[in-house]
This record gives structure tokens, C-alpha cells and sequence, in this order.
């Protein structure tokens, strides 16, 4: 949350630069990723998860069948090798990068949670997750996940979201015809493989 907009910081410039020019800017952020059909969820849908809940449950009521909480969980119809998971992820997302904390023996149960999600990687433990799916970790995430004999697959903070802005733009578009929406068209990931 933003303290005071001033020019002084890149984010403050933006948002004078857009509310001068009266463009109104929605970013979910935190909210869309745990949502009951959000990014988590699309994330777990790609890799073709089933019972897929959410890593930690929230207190608020539930949505219908959609049980509301940070994070997703599931398990895949048959165990699979992490290189096996990490191809299926590319091909779903764009812009993925995989890179691994390896587990030797063959994935059944895969927590997810996008951008930086190591604050969760404790619960999925618990969670008796074989795989923990992250945009980024830690050094000390990926220590600890290894530790536990749990694998982690870090497919880039950018890959792990940008996908799913792009359809809750189409979403939204869809649902109020009589507004323009779309996702930024010049966003790009900063991070670059050299």
C-alpha cells in the first residue's frame, strides 16, 4: 500500500502519470492469486491437478464448491519425474523458466503457490506436498524444501502470474462488454537469462 503518491518514486510517477491522463488501474495482486478460480488455481488446472484445494483454508465462508485460502494443492493422476512436470508447465505458461530443487523419487501430490511463495512452502510440508511449484524462492526456501525431501520447481515470479492477468482481462471484458480492458501490453518480465 502506498504511504503517499509522489513523484519521487517509480510507482508514485506512475500513478500520477495515469491519473492524470484519468486511466484507472485495477491490481489485484494478492487477492486474484488465492481466488477460487485465481491463479493458483489456474497454475494447479495446467498441470492437470485433481482434488485441488487450497494449501491453507481461509476462515471467511466459502464460495459455493469453491473452498476459499492462500495457496493450492492437488494431486496428479499418476506420479510423475519433476523434468516431466516442469515440461508440462512450459508448455502451458509462456515466459517459464524452470529451475529446481531435484527430488529423486516420482511426484504425486503438488502444492502451488505463485510469485514469491515461500511463506508457504512450510504449510505445504505439512500438507504432504512431494513438489512445491513457485515463481521464485530463497536460498534458505530452497534449503528447507530440500531438507524435507520435498522438490521445488521456480518457473520465474513474472511466468508464474502474467498468464493469468491475461485472463482476467478477457473475464472482465467479457462480463462488461461496455468497457475497455486488457492487460498491459508492455509488460515484460525484467529478469533476463544471460
Amino acid at each position: 500500500p502506498l504511504k503517499r503518491i509522489t513523484a519521487d518514486s517509480m510507482v508514485g510517477k506512475l500513478v500520477w502519470q495515469l491519473a492524470s491522463n484519468r486511466i484507472a488501474v485495477y491490481s489485484p495482486h494478492t487477492s486474484w492469486d488465492s481466488a477460487p478460480r485465481g491463479i493458483n488455481w489456474q497454475l494447479a488446472k495446467a498441470l492437470n491437478l485433481n482434488d485441488i484445494r487450497p494449501i491453507i483454508p481461509s476462515d471467511q465462508d466459502n464460495q459455493g464448491d469453491a473452498i476459499l485460502g492462500s495457496g493450492r494443492i492437488g494431486v496428479l493422476e499418476s506420479p510423475a519425474e519433476l523434468s516431466t512436470i516442469a515440461e508440462l508447465l512450459c508448455k502451458q505458461i509462456p515466459h517459464c523458466r524452470p529451475r529446481a530443487v531435484l527430488r529423486s523419487k516420482p511426484i504425486q501430490s503438488v502444492a502451488i503457490c505463485c510469485g514469491s511463495g515461500g511463506s508457504l512452502l512450510d504449510a505445504a510440508v505439512l500438507a504432504g506436498c512431494d513438489l512445491f511449484v513457485t515463481g521464485e524462492a530463497t536460498f534458505h526456501s530452497c534449503l528447507e524444501a530440500q531438507y524435507h525431501g520435498v522438490g521445488m520447481l521456480m518457473v520465474g515470479h513474472f511466468a508464474s502470474e502474467r498468464f493469468a492477468m491475461e485472463n482476467l482481462a478477457k473475464q472482465i471484458q467479457e462480463q462488461f462488454p461496455s468497457i475497455q480492458c486488457w492487460a498491459s501490453e508492455n509488460e515484460h518480465d525484467p529478469v533476463c537469462t544471460l
